[in-house]
């Protein structure tokens, strides 16, 4: 059966058609999947994200542990308050789940990880402690609600009250503060301005309603997913998995392999990678002509398949069909996707669409 969570009744009422995702019930859209994307990109929306884990990692050794465990280096977060996106790796060099990690306090960070690998995450982050002296806390008395577009943080001062207005108009990206009960990140998955209020899950609906009443919509699943495309950010279990490193999905940015002291999980792997070089890459692409890109689709260069789309969409803010794809190297010029047996070109674009 899957798991709702404690925003479900404000979904229903909303009218929101519900779907499963990762377990969980969740909206993927409340009426018109495009016009939420709009409305995010010209206004401010909200999502219900409390199906992610929210985990936190405390204890003397808690820095040295995440130095072992992170791909990205610790060692940047230097003040309370910072952030950082980086993915967890196994011995191979695979992704196990692409994460962010806040630092709070002294020997106390707070990790955001996927829905769909939160388990997953817990299992293997345990299997790691060894000797270290750390605690690993699983929330289960949280939600999260993200707040993004041009008006977010605007709408979100209003809602919350003007004793919000400094701190967060003063909010960089990435970084963290604890208001009260609310843990808020300047952090999203749009690629716009927001805002990430983690909030105890007793009053999340108290939240939700005063959000709302300031305009800023409940948005679903689907318009998520062309919102994160569009800003070219992966999707984990589409675009990288445990059989790809960072290296072939257009994360190197995240691998920190200096200082070379620094012996993380899968270190080894991505350096070798890294000097014999990668036998696939993520890229960007563009339906030449008329069309949908989906996930799945083969990927042909002179008549040979190279590669696969990994997510597709149509972008209701560009009007073209936009996508991702893992192609074997050499990266070419001249790709063609095969969409319902009749082949279509496709042009590579850099990232992000928008």
């Amino acid at each position: 059966m899957s798991k709702r969570t404690v925003l479900f009744p404000e979904h229903k009422a909303a009218e929101g058609v519900m779907v499963g995702f990762a377990g969980w019930e969740m909206p993927l859209h409340y009426g018109s999947q495009s016009l939420e994307h709009l409305h995010v990109r010209k206004d401010a929306g909200m999502f219900d994200v409390s199906h992610m884990g929210v985990m936190d990692v405390s204890g003397k050794d808690s820095r040295a542990y995440l130095s072992e465990l992170l791909a990205n280096n610790i060692n940047k977060l230097s003040k309370p308050g910072m952030g950082m996106y980086s993915c967890m790796l196994n011995e191979m060099g695979g992704i196990l789940d692409d994460l962010i990690v806040y630092f709070v306090k002294e020997d106390f960070y707070r990790l955001v990880v996927n829905a769909a690998t939160t388990q997953k995450d817990l299992t293997w982050m345990c299997g790691q402690t060894k000797n270290y002296a750390v605690n690993i806390n699983l929330h289960s008395d949280l939600a999260i609600i993200a707040v993004q577009g041009p008006l977010a943080i605007e709408k979100t001062i209003a809602a919350l009250g003007e004793k919000y207005a400094q701190p967060l108009s003063e909010l960089k990206r990435f970084a963290c503060i604890q208001i009260d009960d609310i843990f808020i990140a300047r952090t999203g998955y749009t690629g716009e301005n927001g805002l990430e209020l983690i909030i105890p899950a007793t009053k999340a609906i108290y939240y939700w309603r005063a959000l709302l009443k300031q305009k800023a919509l409940p948005i679903g699943l689907g318009a998520r997913d062309t919102l994160r495309l569009e800003a070219g950010y992966n999707l984990y279990g589409n675009d990288m998995d445990e059989g790809v490193t960072p290296l072939e999905s257009n994360l190197s940015w995240t691998v920190a392999l200096e200082p070379h002291e620094r012996n993380f999980i899968g270190r080894s792997a991505l350096h070798t990678q890294s000097i014999q070089g990668v036998p696939s890459a993520l890229i960007g692409i563009k339906l030449q002509g008329k069309g949908v890109l989906r996930h799945g689709q083969k990927i042909y260069h002179d008549d040979k398949e190279v590669g696969v789309v990994t997510s597709g969409t149509f972008s209701p803010s560009l009007q073209i069909a936009i996508g991702m794809a893992r192609v074997a190297m050499p990266i070419n010029k001249d790709y063609f996707v095969d969409i319902r047996g009749a082949k279509h070109a496709l042009s590579i674009v850099a990232l992000p669409f928008i």
